[in-house]
This record gives C-alpha cells, structure tokens and sequence, in this order.
C-alpha cells in the first residue's frame, strides 16, 4: 500500500492537508513525526504555516531537517507554503532565518510600501487567489490549464533565482513554485484551491519523482 507522510513538527495545516489527500484517493495518510515512518512512505508532504523561525527550529530541533534532506534525495518530496520558503537558503523574517539551503536563493519580504505599476498601493500579506504561470512542463502541472488560479496566504516571497516552476505576481514577479529532481514546492496552498489544488495534489500522488 502506498504510503503518504505529512510531516508534523507542530506547525501547518496537518488535518486540512491530510484530509485533501485523502480526498483525491490517498489510501494510507501519516501525520508523523517518527523518521523511521517518514523515510518508509512512498511520498512525503512538508507543510508550513506562521514564522519561519519557528517552523526552522521545531524542525531542527525534532531533528527532521536531516530527514528532510533524507528524503530529497530519494522519493517524491512536496513543500507547501512556509514549507517550500524552508527549502530555500536564507529567510528576511525574523531578522533573517538561515533556511535548509535545498534550493539556492532568498526569502524576502513584499514591504511596507508594495505597490503595482500604476501606483495602486498593496496590502501586505498577499491575501487570496491569483495566476500562476507554469514556467516548465512538470508532471504535476498536469491537467492544470496555463495561468490557473491558486489560493496564497504568505508576507514574504521566494526568489530562488532558478529551479522556478511556475511564477506569480503580486506588486513584484516572485517563484509560486520550484521543483528540481524529485522535489516540488508550492507558495500556494494547493489543499485550500479547490479543482486546481485538488488536481496538483492528485498528480503528486501519481508522481514518482522522475520528470
């Protein structure tokens, strides 16, 4: 039976996301802190809602930042959220956050002043739906239509530089996704984005990490 782990070190949505997977035909879902459970699933989802530094250090110290790194090299990994801005180098927040360094790049945050073009003046955190522009074919892209609409909740943004999947833009142009190998990440919540999110969390039960 395929195994999915949620990874739970106290921080994210652990029930909704579950509950999501299950719903697009997940038959065997973990909310595990066990390293031994985690590294045994076929698939394993790192979520992140809230401070990054929190999330960093509630992994580190459950030492579940190395089995992060475990499985990365491995099997299919998805990072949602906080839990994609984990998989990047460095954070702003907090005064800056030294991240898992999986993806080369920064964190950083949207401002105090962020406005689009023409002036128009935006509120920090960025709040609701918006276009994600698929910027690679990715087996978990599929059956997404181009510059579908994803559910975000976050006040900072990832800036990977490269190992962009798909891209978004609010007052500034930032990733909404990476993938490399058998990573993917989402800055979207795919478990709060109804069709769209349902399918990307059913291609990623269908993924096995080759692309």
């Amino acid at each position: 039976m395929s195994v999915v782990a949620v990874i739970d070190y106290g921080m994210g949505n652990l029930h909704s996301v579950a509950k999501a997977l299950e719903h697009v035909g997940a038959r065997h879902v973990e909310v595990t802190s066990d390293a031994e459970r985690i590294l045994a699933a076929d698939r394993v989802l790192l979520p992140g809602v809230g401070a990054i530094r929190d999330c960093v250090s509630e992994l580190r110290q459950l030492g579940l930042d190395q089995v992060v790194r475990q499985v990365a090299t491995d099997k299919p990994l998805l990072g949602i959220c906080v839990g994609m801005q984990m998989l990047l180098e460095h954070s702003e927040e907090n005064g800056g956050v030294d991240a898992l360094g999986l993806f080369p790049g920064q964190v950083r945050f949207f401002g105090d002043e962020l406005r689009e073009a023409d002036g128009q003046r935006l509120k920090v955190p960025h709040m609701g739906w918006n276009q994600v522009k698929q910027t690679i074919d990715h087996p978990l892209w599929h059956r997404i239509e181009q510059d579908a609409r994803f559910y975000f909740v976050h006040s900072f943004y990832a800036d990977p530089g490269k190992h962009v999947a798909g891209r978004c833009h609010y007052g500034v142009d930032f990733a909404a996704a990476v993938a490399d190998d058998n990573v993917f990440a989402t800055q979207f919540h795919p478990e709060k984005s109804h069709t769209n999110g349902l399918q990307l969390l059913q291609n990623f039960l269908a993924w096995d990490g080759r692309w």
